[in-house]
């Protein structure tokens, strides 16, 4: 600061300090009276406030300035001299009021090159019994009927200024004691800066007081305000913000989306609210033109709750990138405050239900195919698994045995029907499966010793044996009415080599059976099959020659009536079938079923697929 600064500080100071009545009088730019005048009654204080600290008036923050309040009736400044005044700031204090000092009071604001002036008018009324000797004031502060209402007390800015205060409420002339269950609704908020007042009826309209008894820099007094307190039968309460009730909602990109703004106020007549919606940046513009945009605000009442529904709903044509993450809130505006609620818009979650469902169904397709396909061609897929992967299994020339199979079917001595089966077991079955396909079989009376007993060769053959082959049609298992010694023989061979079989197959679980159906089994011939033979027919199944058959029933041979069919076969009537007549490649369907429950060996088998027919 240079010295001409100084000497033009030291001058201004010199003349606040030698002003005197003519200060009044000084050509200083006058703003008139202030609007607002101050009441107060005798005995009470008064504070009057100048309003020319004020940017439109000049540059207080930076500018030096010097405050000064005068009685232009004497032209005297007012001072703390006088006990009766004191001057803080750009407020001035009077206590004790007298009708005297009702008037107009001159604030003086002095700067180094300006000076300004304003007029506070002071109002002293008359104690009137009937206004309980307080100043009367022109204010109101409405009261809602049937809600909870706060009045605030009018001496806010005083309040701000004292050392210490305490504040007492009166209706009319009544002093408003807390603790008494006379005015029980009535409480103390704030140290008494306001009055709550609950659920509000029309008794409650008329005249609140609000009286302050304070201390200030050793000074001690007392100012009230007196307004009307209006109780309006036309109220709102509070607004309840119902959506947006999620704090997240998900939307599409490139979609359109909307989410309305719900209010509910309980109410009484009047309009109670506005809406509008913002981010944190910015409100929403209602302009439709716009991609993102808020419509008008509509309004239904509803006469059951007792109030108004508010709503406005915010619109994006097109969900774009930069729309995600952002704070949405919807804000409703009141008299009785401002609330709001908010969201946030999220990008949806990727949609993982169509691929998991297609993907669900590929697989559940693809196991019903592979599970048909398999069921259809398990025998060519096993029979080529094993022809493709020979060192998965275990060689089978070590386990002790010396025969893939033990061949058992009926010899009927000299009928028509045994030399089928007889040429279907003993060159058939041996042609195909030992010199096609390199398996060993043991047939009796071909592979048993001469003069061996029988007994002994079918025990010991089917212990050394991995498989039996059970050959039958459907009149292996009848007597078929035959009374002769071969029959009896017969008979008793069947029974020892079956029940020997089953007893294996089914006790012992040493030898597995394969059944070999040369021919359509009736009901009728079923009937006669051993129980065990039908046991084990319904449990695994065979495998059916007749199948691939051009003759699949035959109408020769049946129980009970054979006789019958051999006078009938001898006079040329009835025709045999042919147990040989099918196709004999090693690759017809027969051939690979006999081959599918036949040992595996272990090795590459010598069987070729090649749809050929073997010369008998």
């Amino acid at each position: 600061m240079d010295w001409s600064q100084m000497l033009q500080i030291f001058l201004f100071s010199l003349l606040c300090l030698t002003g005197s009545s003519k200060a009044v009088g000084e050509l200083c730019k006058d703003y008139g009276r202030e609007f607002e005048r101050v009441f107060s009654v005798p005995g009470d204080a008064a504070m009057l406030t100048s309003t020319l600290l004020a940017p439109n008036v000049f540059n207080y923050d930076t500018v030096p300035y010097n405050i000064s309040w005068y009685d232009p009736r004497t032209g005297r400044k007012l001072t703390r001299k006088t006990g009766k005044t004191l001057v803080q700031g750009k407020t001035l204090w009077m206590f004790n009021i007298e009708m005297d000092d009702a008037g107009d009071y001159v604030c003086v604001v002095r700067t180094p090159s300006q000076c300004y002036k304003q007029t506070t008018l002071l109002i002293v009324n008359q104690i009137n019994p009937e206004e309980c000797g307080r100043p009367q004031n022109e204010v109101e502060q409405v009261l809602t009927n049937t809600a909870n209402a706060f009045l605030s007390c009018p001496l806010s800015d005083q309040i701000r200024k004292v050392d210490k205060y305490s504040i007492q409420w009166y209706k009319g002339c009544e002093r408003i004691v807390e603790d008494d269950p006379f005015w029980d609704r009535f409480t103390y908020v704030s140290d008494g800066q306001k009055l709550l007042v609950a659920q509000v009826s029309p008794e409650d309209h008329g005249f609140y007081t609000c009286t302050m008894t304070f201390d200030l820099e050793g000074l001690s007094g007392r100012i009230s305000e007196t307004f009307v307190g209006m109780v309006k039968k036309e109220y709102c309460l509070v607004p309840k913000v119902v959506e947006p009730a999620s704090k997240i909602i998900k939307a599409d990109l490139g979609s359109s989306f909307s989410k309305m703004c719900q209010v509910f106020v309980l109410s009484v007549g009047g309009h109670c609210a506005e809406l509008f919606w913002k981010t944190k940046d910015d409100f929403i513009p209602d302009n439709v033109s716009e991609r993102v945009f808020q419509e008008s605000q509509s309004e239904w009442r509803e006469e059951e709750k007792k109030g108004v529904w508010i709503e406005r709903q915010l619109n994006f044509l097109e969900v774009e990138e930069e729309d995600f993450y952002i704070d949405y809130t919807c804000m409703a505006w009141s008299d009785r405050g401002l609330y709001s609620a908010s969201f946030t818009l999220h990008p949806t979650d990727p949609n993982y239900l169509l691929p998991i469902g297609v993907l669900l169904t590929s697989l559940v397709l693809m196991f019903t195919v592979s599970v048909v396909i398999y069921h259809r061609f398990k025998i060519d897929i096993v029979l080529s698994f094993r022809r493709m992967f020979p060192f998965l299994y275990t060689n089978t020339e070590s386990d002790g045995k010396l025969y893939d199979a033990y061949v058992a079917y009926p010899h009927l001595f000299g009928s028509g029907a045994s030399g089928e089966v007889e040429m279907f077991a003993l060159h058939t079955l041996p042609q195909v499966l030992e010199g096609r396909c390199g398996y060993r079989l043991f047939i009796l009376g071909r592979d048993s010793l001469p003069g061996e007993a029988v007994v002994d060769a079918v025990e010991e053959s089917m212990w050394a044996s991995r498989r039996l082959l059970l050959v039958y049609t459907g009149s292996t298992f009848c007597s078929g009415g035959q009374s002769d010694s071969s029959s009896d023989v017969l008979e008793a061979w069947k029974s020892f080599e079956r029940q020997m079989a089953m007893h294996r197959a089914l006790l012992e679980g040493s030898l597995k059976v394969v059944l070999v159906e040369l021919e359509e089994i009736t009901p009728t011939q079923l009937a006669f099959f051993p129980e065990s033979v039908r046991h084990l027919r319904e449990r695994q199944g065979a495998v059916c020659w007749w199948k691939s058959s051009r003759t699949r029933r035959t109408r020769g041979l049946r129980c009970g009536r054979w006789g019958e069919d051999e006078v009938k076969e001898k006079r040329g009537e009835l025709a045999l079938p042919s147990f040989s007549s099918p196709s004999l490649s090693s690759s017809s369907h027969f051939w690979k079923e006999l081959r599918y429950y036949m040992p595996v060996r272990g090795k590459r088998t010598r069987c070729p697929e090649k749809n050929s027919l073997l010369n008998i």
